[in-house]
């Protein structure tokens, strides 16, 4: 059966369908902690040490949905497809989302974490895939209700993402603790090698 196609009659259209799917769901979610501006976050590196940790623990109860593909068309150019996870605290906030970004033709994937405001940014994000070894993402920008971390997508982390059961993700709070939580891994590779649940594309009016 073909995915249902959303034909857009402008591009101003197409773009902002894409903004909203691509920014979380929630506002102002955090993890108890206050904004945190990305300047002056960091203190000075104690030598041959990024930071030192203060302690650790599970991040408050997060509900993840399941993975789902949304791809977007538009004529004479290559077909992009985002393959997604999203994570909302009990009070219908958004806690986390996760989204492998990848494009037709590309043979790099980008993988893009959106995280609540008040973290701190110089540590990164930690991935780890069951009790392999951790992936680091760094932050790249940050919005008044949400922080983004992003990079390219390690091939051996895809293949243990399709592989694995779990994921772990670690971030560093404002205090210097470790907030960790972690998310199911056993619908993502049926998920990104199947069809899209929506695919978006832009039609051009002659």
């Amino acid at each position: 059966m073909r995915p249902r196609l959303y034909r857009f009659q402008t591009k101003s259209k197409l773009l902002a369908a894409l903004a909203i799917l691509l920014l979380p769901a929630g506002r102002d979610a955090t993890y108890g902690q206050e904004a945190t501006k990305p300047n002056g976050l960091a203190a000075e590196r104690p030598a041959g040490q990024e930071f030192a940790l203060r302690g650790q623990r599970l991040a408050r109860e997060i509900k993840y949905s399941d993975w789902r593909k949304f791809c977007f068309k538009t004529p004479g150019s290559s077909t992009v497809c985002r393959t997604t996870i999203t994570g909302t605290f009990d009070t219908g906030q958004s806690a986390v989302r996760i989204d492998l970004i990848e494009r037709d033709g590309d043979k790099a994937a980008r993988l893009q974490l959106f995280l609540p405001v008040g973290l701190y940014l110089q540590a990164g994000v930690k991935l780890t895939v069951d009790q392999g070894a951790p992936y680091h993402i760094p932050y790249m920008w940050c919005l008044t209700n949400t922080c983004i971390a992003a990079d390219l997508a390690e091939p051996r982390l895809l293949n243990e993402m399709e592989t694995g059961q779990k994921l772990l993700l670690e971030v560093v709070d404002s205090s210097v603790i470790a907030v960790s939580t972690s998310l199911p891994l056993n619908q993502f590779v049926t998920v990104r090698q199947g069809t899209p649940a929506r695919t978006f594309e832009q039609a051009i009016d002659e």
